[in-house]
């Protein structure tokens, strides 16, 4: 049974990737209100759209910061920088007097959240029981879906405040205290990484972080787990790569998996559907209150499967089971959006549109179902720890680019080519669904570190072990 102490750790992490998902959906709504329009003098429809665009590269930029900064400074350490960042850019935020002080403050609250939403995964998987490292890393998009349920209906709420500042400003000042609350529990009772401890040559401080973490296990499991885990990692460590390109010829598969998952989370068109799931809805003639409560609507069904599927589905079921579970499910829901947003958006059938509404959350059920957990967390365990900051920052930056790309393509999108747009993801999709079925090896229940012999790398055992040391290699200390 996965331990009370893990589960607080992961839940205490989750606030960084519940500032991901808050800070992302709280746009939607913010930009919508009137208020705000006015007090921002009518921004042409340039520096509204510039409201997402630069906060996902803001995102980009944080996740690539981690490739060269989140191994020096360790998890702890650099989620910790994080928080301070986001403080400051969603103080800015809140206290915006203009749209250019406004956009330095999703900026800045971007790159935070871009560097927080790669390094909670890699944490997580780090310091989680292999039984239930999908459930305890999974967690971390629990994060993502909880932040999003919540600004909608905060969003939504607020719609009903008297009209001025406090509709939007209110809104943006409750994300304020949550990087404050997160870096003063990074700095008091969250353990460290022993994983990244190793790496750094803290031995004795990464076998009594490890010990405290794996408290369900007896002093002989403990040690037999930390042995290997430390064997593993320092026979990694013999051949460590500086550069990309050794990086990328000696552990393609890997890195391309990492890579891939990230990417194709982008090109089902989550985002796209989020961020103008209210023009969809306008578009079928519905009222301006009632779709921001259809809005939250999104939210709370994205959060209730999400949690459901993380813990009764990724330990049980698999990794691998479920993306391709989800990848086939979005290819036939959004042709059946598709199919239903083009027959009824321009009749008065009320049946009908509850039908296109239907195809919206259909989506919902089968990507926060299926992907948006287990994504962050696959795109983390498939590689070995020397990369494991490097590699993951390129593929959370490679999910944040192609997001600006096809979000900022679809007002024109729907525009002029409307629910075909659709299709655009349909056959991204199909595509990822092959890749995914050949090239995407199951993790489920192996330690992080014999995760390597899934894609045909070397897993020092207890044989090596034992060789090393009666060779006088290797001298591995008893845990008291």
């Amino acid at each position: 049974m996965v331990s009370w102490y893990a589960l607080g750790i992961a839940f205490f992490a989750a606030i960084g990737t519940f500032l991901f998902g808050f800070d992302t959906g709280i746009a939607t709504t913010t930009i919508a209100h009137t208020s705000w329009i006015e007090y921002m003098n009518h921004p042409s429809d340039g520096l509204t759209g510039a409201v997402v665009s630069v906060y996902i590269a803001g995102e980009a930029g944080g996740a690539l910061t981690q490739t060269f900064l989140g191994d020096k400074l360790g998890r702890i350490r650099f989620m910790q920088m994080m928080c301070i960042v986001v403080t400051i850019g969603t103080t800015i935020q809140t206290a915006s007097v203009n749209i250019g002080m406004f956009l330095a403050g999703r900026f800045l609250a971007g790159y935070a959240v871009g560097g927080l939403v790669a390094t909670v995964p890699i944490y997580l998987s780090e310091i989680s029981d292999p039984r239930y490292r999908g459930f305890i890393g999974g967690i971390s998009g629990c994060g993502i879906s909880f932040g999003t349920m919540a600004s909608n209906w905060i969003g939504f709420a607020c719609g009903f405040a008297s009209y001025g500042p406090v509709q939007w400003r209110l809104p943006l000042a409750i994300q304020i205290p949550w990087g404050i609350v997160m870096f003063i529990g990074l700095a008091t009772f969250m353990p460290n990484s022993p994983r990244q401890l190793i790496r750094h040559g803290k031995v004795e401080e990464a076998r009594t972080e490890f010990a405290k973490i794996r408290r369900d296990l007896h002093s002989h499991e403990v040690q037999q787990e930390f042995v290997l885990m430390r064997a593993q990692i320092e026979y990694e460590m013999e051949r460590e790569l500086t550069s990309y390109r050794e990086i990328f010829k000696l552990f393609r598969h890997r890195v391309f998996v990492s890579i891939a998952v990230q990417t194709m989370t982008s090109l089902t068109g989550v985002n796209v559907i989020q961020y103008y799931q209210t023009t969809l809805y306008k578009s079928l003639g519905i009222s301006s209150t009632m779709i921001l409560a259809l809005a939250g609507v999104y939210g709370t069904i994205a959060f209730l499967v999400n949690s459901i599927t993380t813990r009764f589905l990724t330990d049980q079921w698999g990794r691998r089971k479920m993306l391709l579970a989800g990848l086939a499910g979005i290819v036939v829901i959004e042709i059946y959006a598709a199919i239903m947003q083009r027959e009824f958006q321009n009749t008065s059938n009320r049946v009908g549109k509850g039908f296109a509404i239907l195809g919206i959350y259909l989506f919902v059920v089968a990507y926060y179902g299926m992907l948006n957990s287990t994504t962050w967390l696959y795109g983390a365990e498939v590689l070995p720890i020397s990369l494991r900051s490097k590699v993951m920052g390129l593929a959370a930056a490679s999910h944040f680019v192609v997001n600006v790309a096809v979000t900022e393509a679809g007002p024109s999108a729907f525009a002029h080519i409307q629910e075909n747009y659709y299709y655009v993801f349909v056959v991204c999709t199909a595509f990822f669904l092959v890749i995914a079925y050949f090239y995407f090896p199951e993790t489920r229940n192996m330690t992080l570190e014999e995760i390597a012999a899934a894609f045909g790398d070397r897993v020092v055992d207890a044989d090596d072990v034992d060789g090393a040391n009666k060779s006088g290699l290797h001298h591995v200390e008893e845990i008291p």
